[in-house]
């Protein structure tokens, strides 16, 4: 048997430290890369479970009251001009005592904000906007104005001197959570030029005014989504993604057609817990 002779053993050791090198690389690349990213996760995964074990906020109550309006641009008010807005007013309470019964610095409002407004519709008509809405105007028909960059930030008060010299027309929050996000709905002309019938002399200044006008409940139906952010005063950012189906047709027979939907809605369970963040 003939022994294989290495002419240059040297060039054949740098050659074999390459290929293993390249080997490692591989391995690493396709093998234990993938091991560590899934240990990383996995770790990730249960620190986050840790840190949700207990709630510090929750959503406790959302408060829904849906109806409509006639607006009249005609001259004299003689009924012959007038546009048709559906309203929703929204109202959404938070519960922050549920693990922590005093009031402290993990369970008080630093920051809050809505980001990611989403509004999806059986239809494109009107002209559909949320924003924060005045909660003394709750259940009233007032025009609102489109938020900035799809965001409404709120103003924490944190005493009571801030609350007496408080805007409310601006976005208000308690730092103790004691009032509610206020929010409102408004899809403006479902209906322009709407005149009424002949011989009418009168029209419904709320949710009937869309049965005299024949509008359809179905093609104004519509869900929101959008997420809520709390900042609270240690600094840790809590998270909820709030998903509401408004249901015009509400639970009776007839729904917004009778004038107006109210629904109270109150909330338990893990899905309704603000997620935090870290």
């Amino acid at each position: 048997m003939k022994k294989i002779k290495i002419r240059n053993e040297r060039l054949l050791f740098v050659i074999l430290i390459i290929v293993l090198f390249f080997t490692c690389i591989l391995l690493y690349h396709f093998v234990f890369a993938n091991i560590f990213q899934r240990n990383s996760f996995a770790n990730e995964m249960i620190e986050i479970a840790d840190e949700n074990e207990e709630s510090i906020f929750n959503i406790q109550r959302i408060l829904l009251y849906s109806s409509a309006n006639a607006i009249d641009n005609s001259e004299n008010h003689s009924l012959q001009d007038m546009s048709i807005d559906q309203f929703t007013d929204i109202s959404i309470y938070i519960d922050n005592t549920s693990s922590i019964s005093e009031l402290t610095n993990e369970n008080t409002v630093k920051q809050l904000y809505i980001d990611d407004i989403n509004i999806t519709a059986n239809s494109d008509i009107g002209t559909k906007i949320l924003n924060y809405k005045n909660p003394l105007d709750f259940g009233k028909y007032k025009m609102l104005k489109e938020s900035k960059n799809n965001r409404i930030d709120f103003n924490i008060v944190n005493t009571n001197e801030e609350n007496e010299n408080n805007d409310y027309s601006n976005p208000t929050f308690y730092t103790d959570c004691s009032n509610p996000i206020s929010l409102g709905y408004l899809n403006k002309n479902i209906v322009t030029n709407y005149s009424v019938s002949e011989g009418a002399s009168s029209v419904s200044f709320n949710g009937k005014v869309l049965q005299e006008a024949n509008v359809n409940i179905d093609d104004i139906n519509y869900s929101l989504s959008f997420k809520i952010h709390i900042i609270n005063n240690l600094n840790q950012k809590f998270l909820y993604n709030m998903k509401l189906d408004v249901g015009l047709n509400g639970d009776d027979n007839g729904g917004i057609y009778n004038g107006y939907v109210y629904r109270a809605k109150d909330t338990s369970g893990s899905e309704y817990r603000f997620f935090k963040e870290i």
